[in-house]
């Protein structure tokens, strides 16, 4: 007889990597029969704790409690024999075996030392058949849309563990009707008595299919709510570290008057964001808000041409143009800062005058290469300009603080000469020092008459520089606000509101 309704207890669990505390004693508790969505923002430590369940991370301390019995898991196959399963949102089966193979893969029913493949087709087929698939399981598992890979990859992981099931970001490639099928197989799960981790950023879906949520910020446990109970503001304030009262009343800029540079129209690309209407005028900075996994990165992909349109027309100074890739971009003047400046920023054993001449000598095209004079004048230029710390232009930019790498990207695409050019997170993981210039550069830039779209987490910083914001959520554009209704409480509620309350 069970003692506790409780299937999975983490308890004080802590873990550390050098100069970060990723986990500081976090709890979290998982009933029978229940969906837990697991909520916070970029470095809340959601992954690492899951990584920590699964024993992918061994967990520096803390304990886990598997109906009731303390467990240890040395990795993630052993999590598995204990009963915890893992489906990420890149399916980790593998697509070019049947669905049958993957199904079993490891653990194929045998005759006469052989595999029986006719006996795992019979059982992969009365598998899928209580997730109501019926498909044809010979069939390589490319053949079949995401969302059943999913599935088939729900149903294994069922199958190999049966107590807990993760879904790790699950319908971030999906559509509205292959969400609701997957939320159909999480219900009959549930009813089964399965305790489902739910990981997501799509609000709407934590109130449409999970019964508790748990908020983690900064590696510590924010607190955990009855779905029920928790209303989408204090959720928010949960997850973002304010409460809607605290505003901060900076002086923004006015609103600008100049000419309407840029605009696109039922602009989307399927399966990364909703089409949009954007009009950015000369000397204006057009902030975008919302919680990770809004669309706000999709939008700047899209407008740089990393993520190719397929609806919509964009529009130059009123001429229509086609931006199929970031280097037509970049001969229309566009500049893009990514949010992941390590992985897609910076090359770090490249110099920093290397790395600040790329995007120009890209745009020049190799068989016009730049001098070595010019390049030197260049950065040297820049250096001074935006204060890069570095002992010469030849340190490779790997050994450079975070805020100094910032700056040198922002360098390179000063460079081209934009007249568009698009910030994710710019001050994103930088000192406060490098923070304030990073803002005052941006106003300056705005002054100059330069086109800015900036993404940002920081509200209060949008509010301060912003000529208008839009407000993203569920990879759709909700709201626009401009004016007086640019503040943090206004910008707070437009990313609660409901489908069916949308800001205007």
């Amino acid at each position: 007889m069970q003692t506790s309704d409780h299937i999975l207890q983490a308890i004080r669990i802590e873990k550390e990597f050098p100069g970060t505390k990723a986990l500081d004693k976090v709890d979290f508790h998982l009933r029978r029969g229940e969906v837990h969505a697991l909520l916070g923002e970029n470095g809340a430590g959601k992954s690492t704790l899951i990584k920590c369940l699964t024993g992918a991370y061994h967990r520096d301390g803390g304990t886990i409690l598997l109906d009731g019995e303390e467990v240890d898991p040395r990795d993630t196959f052993d999590a598995q024999k204990l009963g915890i399963g893992t489906v990420y949102q890149e399916v980790n089966l593998l697509p070019n075996l049947t669905v049958a193979e993957n199904l079993f893969l490891g653990r194929q029913p045998r005759r006469f030392g052989m595999v029986d493949a006719r006996a795992m087709n019979r059982q992969a087929r009365d598998l899928l058949a209580d997730y109501e698939l019926d498909l044809d399981v010979t069939r390589d598992l490319a053949s079949y849309s995401v969302a059943i890979q999913q599935v088939v990859a729900i149903a294994r992981a069922v199958d190999l563990s049966g107590k807990v099931l993760i879904l790790d970001e699950p319908t971030a490639s999906l559509d509205a009707h292959e969400v609701a099928m997957l939320f159909r197989i999480v219900r009959r799960l549930r009813a089964r008595g399965l305790g489902i981790v739910f990981v997501t950023h799509f609000l709407e879906q934590v109130y449409e299919i999970s019964d508790r949520i748990t908020v983690l910020r900064n590696g510590q446990l924010v607190g955990t709510r009855e779905t029920t109970d928790l209303e989408r503001r204090e959720l928010i304030a949960m997850m973002i570290g304010r409460e809607l009262a605290a505003e901060i009343h900076a002086p923004r800029p006015e609103a600008v008057q100049g000419p309407m540079r840029y605009r696109f129209r039922n602009y989307g690309s399927k399966g990364h964001i909703s089409p949009f209407d954007l009009d950015v005028r000369a000397g204006e900075v057009v902030g975008m808000a919302g919680l990770l996994g809004s669309g706000r990165t999709e939008t700047a992909e899209l407008l740089f041409g990393a993520c190719r349109a397929d609806s919509g027309q964009a529009e130059i100074d009123g001429r229509p143009v086609e931006l199929p890739s970031p280097r037509a971009a970049i001969r229309h003047r566009f500049g893009f800062c990514p949010e992941d400046r390590k992985i897609a920023g910076i090359v770090g054993d490249l110099s920093v005058r290397e790395n600040i001449v790329l995007a120009l000598q890209a745009r020049r095209g190799w068989t016009r290469p730049i001098s070595r004079a010019e390049q030197n004048r260049l950065v040297d230029h820049y250096i001074r300009a935006l204060d890069i710390r570095t002992a010469d232009r030849e340190k490779p930019i790997r050994l450079l603080s975070g805020g100094n790498q910032q700056k040198v990207i922002l360098a390179r695409w000063l460079a081209t000469e934009p007249e568009l050019l698009i910030l994710d997170e710019p001050t994103r993981g930088i000192d406060v020092g490098a923070h304030a210039e990073i803002v005052k550069l941006i106003e300056a830039l705005r002054e100059k008459g330069m086109s800015l779209v900036v993404i940002s987490s920081e509200i209060e910083e949008l509010v301060a520089y912003s000529t208008r914001v839009i407000v993203l959520r569920d990879r759709a554009h909700v709201a626009e606000l401009d004016g007086h209704r640019i503040t943090a409480h206004q910008i707070v509620e437009a990313i609660a509101a409901t489908n069916d309350r949308r800001a205007s």
